[in-house]
């Protein structure tokens, strides 16, 4: 892994060319679009499906679980000691995950690593804070996931239930005093020096709400275009789409080699909304969904790339 990053940091870092970033950063944003238009057809059809109210609905829940995942990462570092300024954390962060179009689950750390020393946050730092907001989005999706199940027990399809026995070892990583160590015996195996500044309980804590809260933001997208497609409205169907867009983002981000999870997610999201969508309907909210949430991606790129640019130095957090 570290080997891994190395080599692309290089090719991102090489000579800190403009040129490279600029390929590079095209690239992922190319790969986002085609996401989209290799089934725009489909896509098309799936949105006249659909009425205005939800699709407009939709549109808000992702806005807001795009930007509290931001807040997610921003907490994060903040706890690692970069306090950095919204527009700043706008501009690492956004831009950042355009990365996770490329096939490879380590474009994102590299590019935010990348990006962050442009505002004099360590490498070091940035890489360690998008790891670890990783992991606790993980942990905090398969929590929800947990939170759903007493209001509908078909939340967790059969064959899935793998995922959530997850949620018991990934939590237990993510306390500090376990997740600190790892972090520090991690850095050895690496010859580099040691953290500055170690996750706390109290900042992890901040992050799993936000995370928690972009989650739910998620799930009512998919709520908001199931109910528009005929699935009865209810708690039993909000906690349906919430606990089941948790879990199939758990799965796709487990699928590595698929851009943004591309197509495990989608199986995963299927699954767990067939007893109330049927399969015809199901792909509609599939494919509207993924639009959505690269839409917004793009645009949060950016609104990020153009509100940071001017801000250079972060607050060091002592």
């Amino acid at each position: 892994m570290t080997t891994i990053l190395r080599l692309a940091s290089g090719v991102l870092g090489l000579g800190r060319r403009p040129a490279v970033r600029l390929a590079f950063g095209g690239l992922a944003a190319a790969l986002a679009v085609w996401a989209v238009t290799a089934e725009w057809d489909e896509v098309t059809a799936a949105l006249r499906s659909l009425d205005a109210w939800a699709v407009g609905l939709a549109m808000v829940a992702t806005v807001v679980n795009v930007a509290l995942a931001g807040m997610v990462w921003r907490t994060v570092l903040a706890d690692l000691g970069s306090r950095v300024p919204i527009p700043v954390a706008s501009r690492i962060f956004f831009v950042g995950q355009l990365g996770k179009y490329v096939p490879g689950s380590v474009w994102p750390i590299v590019m935010q690593a990348e990006l962050g020393r442009d505002h004099r946050v360590p490498r070091q730092r940035t890489a360690t804070a998008t790891f670890v907001t990783l992991l606790l989005s993980i942990a905090s999706a398969l929590l929800v996931v947990l939170l759903a199940i007493p209001f509908d027990s078909q939340v967790v399809p059969p064959g899935f239930e793998w995922a959530v026995v997850l949620v018991v070892p990934l939590l237990i990583a993510l306390h500090p005093a376990v997740l600190n160590r790892g972090m520090d015996a991690a850095m050895r195996l690496a010859r580099r020096e040691p953290m500055e500044h170690r996750t706390s309980v109290r900042g992890t804590a901040i992050a799993t709400v936000w995370a928690v809260g972009s989650w739910i933001g998620a799930g009512l997208q998919v709520y908001a275009l199931a109910v528009s497609l005929g699935a009865p409205a209810g708690i039993d169907t909000a906690s349906l789409a919430i606990g089941g867009y948790t879990l199939a983002w758990a799965v796709g981000f487990l699928v590595v080699v698929a851009p943004a999870g591309a197509g495990a997610r989608e199986v995963a999201l299927a699954a767990v909304l067939a007893p109330v969508l049927t399969n015809g309907e199901v792909i509609v909210v599939v494919l509207v969904s993924r639009l959505l949430f690269t839409g917004v991606d793009l645009a949060a790129a950016g609104l990020g790339l153009a509100a940071g640019h001017r801000h250079r130095v972060p607050v060091d957090v002592a």
